[in-house]
């Protein structure tokens, strides 16, 4: 268990907020997990689907968040209940050494490696925020960003991390929504966006959109940081009123953003980068919608730039049997490395493709593998008791797995015959 100072606003008996107005007061974790999945790679995302079909796609926002609330609260149930990371859960529950071994290398592969490599996205996204705020050019903002990010991880304290994570998704909120309303979207076109449609050749972009919302990392990140914040199963309405309001706000902000888009481009629009959302946005509101937008990619961006560190320092430290405290020196050395890859790449403008390639295989097959087994555990009467999924939850859960086993396929097929060339090379 992570020894690190924790956040709580209950007391060691475990009462639990029960007022409205005191479980505001007592939200966290849930931050960290919206903050971490609307992240550059989700502005462009968004951006893209709202640029080539306007409104037709907002639907999958909604199954997206729907599926991320599900899955997202197992692993809150799992770590408060347990006092486990999810990958020290993982390591303890396979018996068999080539089993626990291959699941050890799959975890530290995808979620280690995969961190590191999108880390310079993550960097290199709020630095093009800001340099379109201040004028100053982005390869200069990105190593600023991940040494602020680097202090703010090393200070080691929760309650402080927790407050900028909830400070920055309220910014982030505001600019998008912002922009959401005064683009003035017709609110008929948004409704029928809520109907189930898929376009032709639209599969694979909803499939990102997904993909960006369900994220592996997260799964680690929010068991481990839920201990950080509560430490009783009588916590447990208060860490899932957490997850299910700070999900859907980040699924509200992820709708603005394709709202926004589906305003300012002509439908069937090809977009390749959020900077041409930029471009469209500077005449709305006398350049200020501009401006809004770049501050949301910047709080997009510099969130992210903490939650994968931390995400991947979890995952890996759990999944090695090493201590999850924010102080320790491994722990930090696992962040350190993540982020120094991130702000190097990001100082020299580059962008470490064959790497981000081997991420994504990896990760398409984490996480099915992921969810698979968090339901197993779900169901595990020795190692949850009375807190055991309901029949309903493992429907859900079910779903949502096909879903994500869909999404792996998809994202193996598209990065298959790069990866095949990564591979080769390096052989």
């Amino acid at each position: 268990m992570a020894t690190s100072d924790k956040a709580q606003t209950t007391g060691a008996g475990g009462e639990s907020s029960t007022g409205l107005v005191d479980r505001l007061r007592n939200v966290g974790p849930g931050a960290l997990v919206a903050a971490a999945f609307i992240g550059p790679g989700t502005v462009t995302t968004a951006s893209v689907i709202g640029a080539e079909y306007a409104y037709v796609l907002l639907w999958t926002i909604v199954f997206s968040v729907f599926a991320t609330m599900v899955i997202q609260e197992m692993s809150a149930r799992l770590g408060l209940i347990t006092q486990q990371g999810l990958g020290e859960a993982l390591r303890k529950q396979f018996e068999n050494p080539v089993v626990s071994t291959v699941a050890i290398v799959l975890v530290v592969g995808a979620i280690g490696v995969g961190t590191a490599a999108f880390q310079t996205g993550n960097i290199t996204g709020g630095a093009a925020g800001l340099a379109t705020i201040t004028g100053v050019e982005a390869n200069i903002w990105g190593p600023i960003i991940g040494l602020v990010a680097g202090a703010l991880l090393f200070t080691g304290s929760y309650k402080l991390i927790e407050k900028v994570f909830i400070g920055l998704v309220t910014v982030m909120g505001i600019a998008f929504l912002v922009n959401a309303i005064a683009v003035r979207p017709s609110p008929a076109d948004v409704g029928g966006g809520l109907v189930p449609t898929v376009p032709e050749g639209s599969a694979l972009l909803i499939a990102g959109l997904i993909g960006t919302t369900v994220v592996g990392y997260n799964l680690f990140l929010h068991a481990s940081t839920v201990q950080e914040k509560w430490n009783d199963p009588s916590d447990l309405k208060d860490a899932q009123y957490d997850t299910i309001l700070l999900v859907a706000i980040g699924g509200l902000i992820t709708t603005a953003i394709v709202i926004t888009a589906a305003a300012v481009f002509p439908e069937g629009t090809e977009i390749d980068n959020v900077g041409e959302m930029g471009d469209q946005l500077e005449p709305v509101m006398g350049g200020y919608a501009l401006t809004f937008f770049a501050i949301g990619l910047f709080a997009a961006g510099f969130t992210s730039a903490m939650s994968a560190p931390l995400a991947g320092a979890y995952a890996t430290a759990g999944a090695l049997g090493w201590e999850r405290d924010l102080k320790s020196t491994r722990f930090r050395a696992i962040w350190m490395t993540i982020l120094g890859v991130g702000i190097v790449f990001s100082g020299l403008g580059f962008n470490p493709v064959q790497v981000i390639v081997l991420a994504q295989v990896f990760n398409g097959l984490l996480l099915p593998i992921l969810a698979i087994f968090l339901i197993y555990a779900m169901n595990n009467e020795e190692l949850l008791g009375e807190h055991t999924n309901s029949t309903l939850q493992n429907v859900l859960g079910g779903i949502v797995t096909l879903v994500v086993i869909m999404i792996g396929l998809l994202t193996l097929n598209d990065n298959l015959p790069a990866f095949i060339d990564v591979v080769t090379g390096l052989l």
